[in-house]
């Protein structure tokens, strides 16, 4: 998670100045061989070293893969269609790697969730070597200054954000993470002012719709990754249901990403505007998470049934027009920083949502009853009824601050997003152009 974070932005500029196409495959090659490594790691530090390259080349590939678009598919409907390809598998892989975590864990070993990645990894390294084209390689030089402050910045902020939700907002580690990673990330903002090829183009920033539609995004996921984290243990640890039925039972999240972002993609953009879209798909996530709010100890799987389906049909129709307006109007040379911004946004909103989450949790619950998130699972028998009341209470909490992510980012929608222009773009270089850049 800090290497991902906080590598996302050079990440992005590398794929502009090398080559999109080389920097995505040695990020899928880097993150194929980490997980390889992780699979065989004897100790917890080989793991978490693993772990960290995994998050470099993430940091490569990710951007890297959704900048490609942007320069193979001309803005319009073909752009729009493969960027709700690209939405359906990123919203959906998070819910799929906890269904597929349950199984690999139950059924065979921990260390298969690392081993599963390399084949995986291969095939995408064979079939991405047949078929992706390169982009032209920029000649420049890497805004060294701003890669150091941004990446050093974002861990910093990523990992006070982690830590606020185990050691608390006020601990030494909590503070002095997020104090610093503001100060560094002030720094960076000063530096792109007057960096000759800044890592993040200031102007990227300066449209309304572009920004407000990330900070959507950013917000969506917060609320997100919070409801899945805390139904899993809702499921295994109040309900006292095994791994395997609660992975078995995130399945709809998935499913439901995937059929409303293909359907919107492929049906609601020829007939809906990009903010209508949006306004549906927030409305949506915000209506999951708030039928959250009245689980109890006895409900069904029902009505946790439904929470998911909301949620994931509003993330598939919201976050295929979030990622075109993320998009919208960028130069191709900017491309690859657009895109990183986003997968920026993406990752930290998920820190941010669930520290923020479980900090609410372990404050309501130690307030109506001495238990906290980590005793969940230490709780059985009559004797612990009273306490998983409490703290399923906390949970519906905990949902209804998350459903308050998922509404603050329909206001943003509402109030600043303008709907982007349909036309399409026309990526080559006109001939006058051509010739004052020679």
């Amino acid at each position: 998670m800090l290497t991902f974070g906080g590598l996302l932005l050079l990440g992005a500029r590398a794929g502009d100045l090398l080559g999109r196409r080389r920097t995505f495959m040695a990020g899928i090659a880097l993150f194929t061989l980490s997980s390889l490594a992780g699979g065989f790691a004897p100790n917890a530090s080989m793991l978490l070293a693993a772990r960290a390259l995994q998050g470099v080349g993430g940091a490569m590939a990710a951007p890297a893969a959704l900048a490609l678009l942007t320069t193979i598919f001309a803005e319009g409907e073909a752009r729009v269609r493969a960027i709700g390809l690209f939405t359906t598998v990123s919203a959906a892989g998070g819910a799929t790697g906890l269904v597929a975590g349950g199984l690999l864990t139950e059924w065979a070993s921990w260390r298969w969730v690392m081993f599963v990645n390399v084949p995986i990894g291969l095939a995408v390294l064979f079939v991405g070597s047949a078929v992706l084209i390169e982009t032209p390689r920029r000649h420049g030089r890497f805004d060294l200054a701003g890669a150091v402050t941004s990446t050093a910045g974002m861990t910093a902020v990523v990992l006070g954000l982690v830590e606020a939700g185990t050691s608390g907002w006020t601990a030494p580690i909590t503070l002095g993470s997020l104090l610093g990673g503001v100060a560094l990330l002030g720094l960076f903002v000063l530096i792109e002012t007057t960096a000759t090829e800044p890592i993040l183009p200031l102007r990227i920033l300066a449209n309304r719709t572009r920004a407000s539609a990330n900070a959507a995004r950013g917000l969506g996921y917060a609320g997100m990754y919070g409801i899945i984290f805390f139904l899993t243990q809702f499921l295994q640890d109040i309900q006292g249901r095994s791994s395997l039925i609660t992975g078995i039972g995130f399945l709809p999240t998935p499913m439901s990403v995937f059929l409303a972002a293909q359907v919107t993609s492929k049906v609601l953009v020829n007939r809906l505007s990009a903010k209508v879209l949006m306004i549906m798909g927030t409305t949506l996530s915000a209506g999951g998470l708030l039928l959250a709010t009245q689980l109890h100890t006895g409900s069904t799987y029902p009505q946790v049934l439904a929470s998911l389906i909301l949620i994931g049909t509003g993330m598939g129709v919201s976050f295929v027009s979030l990622t075109t307006a993320g998009l919208a109007g960028v130069a191709p040379s900017d491309a690859g920083a657009a895109s990183g911004l986003i997968n920026v946004m993406q990752q930290l909103g998920a820190a941010l949502g669930l520290a923020v989450l479980v900090t609410i949790f372990d404050t309501v619950t130690s307030a109506t009853h001495t238990v906290g998130l980590s005793q969940v699972a230490a709780l059985r028998g009559a004797a612990g009824a009273a306490a998983r009341a409490a703290l399923v209470h906390g949970m519906d909490v905990t949902f209804a601050a998350g459903a308050g992510f998922a509404l603050a980012a329909l206001v943003i929608v509402v109030l600043f997003v303008r709907t982007p222009a349909r036309a399409v773009v026309d990526l080559r270089i006109p001939a006058d152009l051509e010739m004052e850049a020679a």
